[in-house]
């Protein structure tokens, strides 16, 4: 074998396993602050289906945390769970604290699915997880931004991103919850 086919081969090999690595990571491998400012691990969720989803109170579509909370009642026993992740990111839709958005979220839609502390979901400041769900060197899945507020992020079982659902999606979609029934 040549010097310059050796050299060649053993390049591709080390983008190829660099990328690889970067392309197996998990959403267990995220811990974060949750609403209440203790630590939520990720890894606590291996076995579940999880639908991430980054949440405002004062959106159009706020709404539909009354569905996510019934959706979450329903599954919430099946290996699925709902978080939701306050972000200020869209027209200033969330300007509360996290005391005022956990008091918002019970007191007006009656919400126990968790609810982490406000992070950003977009720009500069975009939180590593939202990171790691947008970008497909680190998700495996593909590329995506997210669009407005009340957009869904589906992880499957094993940690692994599999489908992204548009904010105007409402969570009783049947894309949905043929997603949560199947096994």
């Amino acid at each position: 074998m040549s010097k310059t086919l050796f050299i060649t081969f053993l390049l591709f090999n080390l983008i190829y396993s660099q990328n690889s690595t970067l392309m197996n990571q998990t959403i267990y491998q995220f811990s974060i602050e949750d609403i209440n400012g203790d630590t939520f691990n990720f890894s606590n969720l291996k076995g579940k289906k999880i639908m991430i989803v980054n949440t405002a109170s004062k959106c159009g579509l706020t709404p539909q945390y009354d569905k996510l909370q019934k959706l979450y009642e329903k599954y919430k026993n099946d290996n699925f769970i709902i978080i939701g992740f306050p972000a200020n990111d869209f027209l200033s839709q969330e300007p509360g604290t996290n005391d005022e958005i956990a008091s918002f979220c019970k007191k007006n839609y009656g919400v126990t699915f968790p609810i982490m502390s406000k992070i950003s979901v977009k720009g500069k400041d975009m939180h590593p997880i939202f990171n790691f769900l947008t970008k497909k060197k680190l998700n495996g899945y593909k590329d995506s931004f997210v669009m407005w507020n009340f957009q869904k992020y589906l992880i499957n079982s094993n940690g692994l991103l599999e489908k992204i659902v548009s904010p105007w999606t409402t969570p009783f979609d049947d894309k949905i919850l043929s997603w949560i029934e199947e096994k």
